[in-house]
Parts: structure tokens; sequence; C-alpha cells
């Protein structure tokens, strides 16, 4: 009887916890759903009527479809050159075979890269890119990724690297296994779990990063998803939070006022449209 009790409440306590994590998606979804007439005033918990309109407008009007498109070339190149070299030096640093006395030093100034915020690396990679006339294009955006992934992969992966044992990769070695087979059929196996979860995290930031995109990005057709979303708002400076709630935007909020995003970029983005 105690065991039923204990299974009901934890039953109870995750659906719960389920409940309040997927409240914001779910209030997100309901927004994109409302027609524009429920967006104004009080909004109710459900909404009455569902409409696709935002979406449509969304990918029709505002183009966002080259948005997603950016993203995802963004984030996945960024993504798999940060696997690449992160792992690798990784890898170097964390065998004992190596002999490095500055290896602890590395490290540390490493994860300083990481540590310092990005803005202050604005100005020489902006300085860097222009002068390489490289600002008409996605790769200052995917550079900038890197240099703060690299640092973060290289950190969290070189303690799997750490505990693996040493024995396995002798017996491999002992029967004809060369450095790069070593690496690549027996030690990235056994920290796919940490590559995984590296992955999302880098994922998610160049996914999100809005920093450097505001910075190096200079046209309309290299916009990212944050960039375009920041952005969408009407002539009167009223921010369409139907589109941004379909475009799967966060909604900032102030003293129960809603405020727009970005208004001084978009301010700027019509300013040079005009111009």
């Amino acid at each position: 009887m105690k065991k039923r009790i204990n299974v009901i409440i934890q039953l109870c306590i995750g659906i719960l916890l389920l409940i309040i994590t997927l409240f914001p998606i779910l209030w997100m979804l309901g927004l994109a759903l409302r027609p524009m007439d429920e967006l104004v005033g009080k909004i109710s918990l459900f909404p009455k009527q569902i409409t696709l309109e935002h979406f449509s407008d969304l990918f029709i009007k505002k183009n966002f479809g080259v948005a997603l498109k950016n993203s995802a070339v963004t984030t996945l190149v960024s993504l798999i050159i940060s696997l690449a070299c992160g792992l690798t030096c990784a890898y170097i640093l964390a065998r004992s075979g190596f002999k490095i006395k500055t290896k602890g030093l590395m490290t540390y100034w490493i994860l300083l890269v990481r540590v310092l915020p990005p803005i202050s690396f604005a100005i020489p990679l902006y300085i860097l890119f222009s002068k390489t006339k490289m600002l008409t294009s996605l790769m200052p955006v995917i550079s900038a990724c890197v240099f703060i992934n690299i640092p973060l992969t290289v950190w969290f992966i070189i303690s799997f690297f750490q505990d693996l044992s040493v024995e396995i990769e002798e017996s491999a070695q002992i029967d004809g296994a060369t450095e790069w087979q070593l690496f690549r059929k027996v030690v990235l196996p056994l920290v796919l779990p940490g590559i995984a979860a590296i992955s999302m995290l880098s994922f998610i930031y160049a996914w999100n990063e809005y920093t450097y995109s505001v910075i190096f990005i200079q046209r309309s057709k290299e916009y990212t998803v944050p960039i375009a979303l920041s952005i969408l708002n009407t002539e009167d400076n009223v921010t369409q939070f139907g589109l941004v709630a379909a475009g799967g935007n966060r909604i900032i909020t102030a003293n129960g006022r809603i405020h727009n995003v970005c208004p001084k970029v978009s301010d700027s983005r019509s300013e040079q449209r005009s111009r």
C-alpha cells in the first residue's frame, strides 16, 4: 500500500513538473495559433479560434525560410568544425604520453576564451573580417561560433578522455591499430555520451547566437533566425507577437507590458532600406 502511494505521489509530481516545463512552449504555440483580434487586450488561456495565418505570413511575406536556412548552415558548419577541432585537441591534452609541461596552463587558457564576454572579441573580429571582405557572407558568424564553442568542447570533453582506461588503447595498438584508427574506432565510441552532450550545448549556442549576428550581418539575405525575429514589427514599431510566437522566439515583458525585442536594430534596418 505504501509503495502504491509513493508511486502515485511520484507520478503526480512528475506530471506537475512536466506541465510547468511545457507551459511556456504551449503558451507560445497558443499565441501563434490565435487570430490577431485575440492578441489585443486580455488574452485567454486557450485560443477561441485557431488559425495558421501567422505561419503563412511568416514564410510567405517575411521570407522566414531564408533565415531558417542561414541558421541551419551557420549552426551545422560551426558544430562540425568545433567538434573536429575540439575533440582532437582535448584528446591530445588528455593523453599522458604527450609530454607537455604547460598542459594544465593551456587548459585554463583555453577556458579563459570561453569565460570572457563575447562582446570583448567583437571589435578585433569585425576589423579582421572587414579587411578580408568577408562581412557579406555567413563566415563571420560561423567563425565566431567556432571561436566560442571550441574552448567549451575542449574543457568539457577532456575529462571523458582522461577517464578512459589506457590499457584499452594499448591493446588496440598491439593489434596493429594506427593513431587515427585508435582515435576513430576505439576512443570516440567510448565517449559518445560526452560528444552528444557537448553537441547539444554547442548547437543551442550557435542557433541562438545574436550578438555577433547583429554586428556582422549587413544584408537581409544573410539574416539568421534571431535577427529575423527581432525585426518583426510594423511601421508603428508594434511587434507582431503572433509572428514572433510562430517563429519560436521568446517574448520580453516588463511591468506587465510587452515591448519590442530589439527596436534599435529594426529602426536601423528600416533606415537602411529607405536609403
